[in-house]
């Protein structure tokens, strides 16, 4: 035997350092394993003095630290389970914890329902003015009697006008039987008050069959009129192209004029009216109609069979009153009752309540067959029959077009 084989001899059966001799088996082809005999003769190292023992019956362990809270006991596996491992208890739900709302039928609430109006405090705004908003100031906004009753009134109002009608284009025509009447005026006032509250389009059409002048009483003109739109109504294929036959100015309110042309031979007709209500439907959500007098032109036809609802305007004369009234009559009998119950009567006191007529009894008479009747106040801007500018009427007058809108909106949307 070499010096080099018995060298490797020796080192193989080398004792341990605690005397105790083990074996190294080498198996051909594989690695070094110890094996399960030697294992036999494994001393294992004896505890350093001064580690942890266990503590005695009944004392704590060195080091321990008490805690507030104990640890939730493990339950005692169940022998006829297939794993046996041992569980935690959870403990008990508090019933009153449970939102009563996750037990509803509709099921939980969805994300959606989570909006800054619900979840945010809402602050108590200020009055708009008057001794309320001198009172809130001097108090620092510790008292805060909120606005007066008018107010609240308007600020429904508003909230009326300004309701959504959904995606099909709404008609208002304005009838009258008797010119000089004012029925321009009002188409004028209930166009800027829907216009001025409303989010959507609104235009008002004149579709007298002579020479409106719709065009007069609002603020703007426009180089194209309704008898060019008809000719040009299938190249018209935008917005921004049919505001080139619009006129805007001053308010929010589109005007689509009449040809003030004397020498026009022909009159705007039924087929006239159908094809510019079909482009402007496209567009607006709402049309009014400044009507020609009468109710028997070709105009009408159309006009009427596409109102959703219909104001009529009566002067306060004998004669108007007696006309307005008329004209119901002829709704009726050619079998449009419908557009009578949902019809508003505006009565425009145009020549100023200083004649001997009555308008209270006016108004008791139209209140039998119509549902709404409104009165306008006499107004020295509007008796001027120049443009109307909104800001310059009288405050009656402003509430009195703010409240017909409101009433016409109401009739849309019933």
């Amino acid at each position: 035997m070499t010096d080099e084989k018995k060298h490797e001899n020796d080192a193989d059966s080398a004792p341990e350092p605690d005397g105790t001799p083990f074996e190294v088996v080498a198996v051909p082809d594989a690695r070094d394993r110890v094996s399960a005999g030697s294992l036999a003769g494994l001393t294992l190292p004896q505890p350093i003095a001064g580690a942890s023992v266990p503590p005695a019956p009944g004392k704590p362990p060195a080091g321990y630290l008490p805690v507030s809270s104990r640890v939730p006991e493990r339950e005692e596996a169940d022998p006829e389970s297939d794993t046996g491992a041992d569980t935690v208890a959870e403990p008990p739900a508090d019933p009153e914890q449970a939102s009563e709302r996750r037990t509803r039928p509709e099921g939980p609430e969805p994300a959606s329902s989570l909006t800054s109006d619900r979840l945010i405090e809402k602050a108590a705004t200020p009055p708009v003015g008057g001794w309320r908003l001198w009172l809130y100031r001097a108090t620092l906004g510790y008292v805060n009697l909120g606005d007066p009753d008018h107010v609240r009134l308007r600020r429904a109002l508003e909230h009326r006008i300004a309701t959504r009608l959904g995606e099909r284009t709404r008609f208002v025509p304005v009838l009258s039987r008797k010119g000089g009447v004012g029925k321009t005026t009002v188409t004028t006032l209930l166009g800027m008050a829907l216009a001025d509250l409303r989010e959507d389009r609104v235009i008002a059409l004149d579709a007298n069959p002579d020479r409106g002048t719709l065009s007069d009483r609002n603020p703007g003109r426009a180089t194209y009129t309704a008898r060019h739109l008809v000719k040009d109504r299938f190249s018209v294929d935008s917005f921004a192209q049919l505001s080139e036959y619009t006129a805007r100015e001053g308010s929010r309110l589109d005007v689509l004029a009449s040809d003030p042309d004397p020498m026009v031979a022909h009159a705007f007709d039924d087929g006239d009216y159908r094809a510019v209500t079909d482009v402007l439907g496209r567009y607006y959500s709402i049309v009014l109609t400044d009507s020609g007098t009468g109710m028997v032109h070709s105009v009408m036809k159309g006009t009427l069979e596409k109102a959703d609802a219909v104001v009529l305007v009566s002067g306060g004369s004998v004669d108007e009153a007696r006309l307005a009234s008329e004209t119901l009559t002829w709704l009726e009998a050619h079998g449009r009752d419908d557009l009578v119950k949902k019809a508003i009567v505006v009565i425009n006191i145009g020549a100023g309540e200083g004649t001997r007529v009555d308008i209270d009894e006016i108004e008791e008479h139209f209140r039998t067959r119509v549902a709404h009747v409104l009165r306008i106040p006499h107004d020295r801007h509007l008796a001027e029959g120049s443009q109307i500018e909104f800001g310059k009427l009288r405050p009656a007058t402003r509430a009195a077009a703010t409240e017909l809108a409101a009433l016409v909106v109401d009739q849309l949307i019933g």
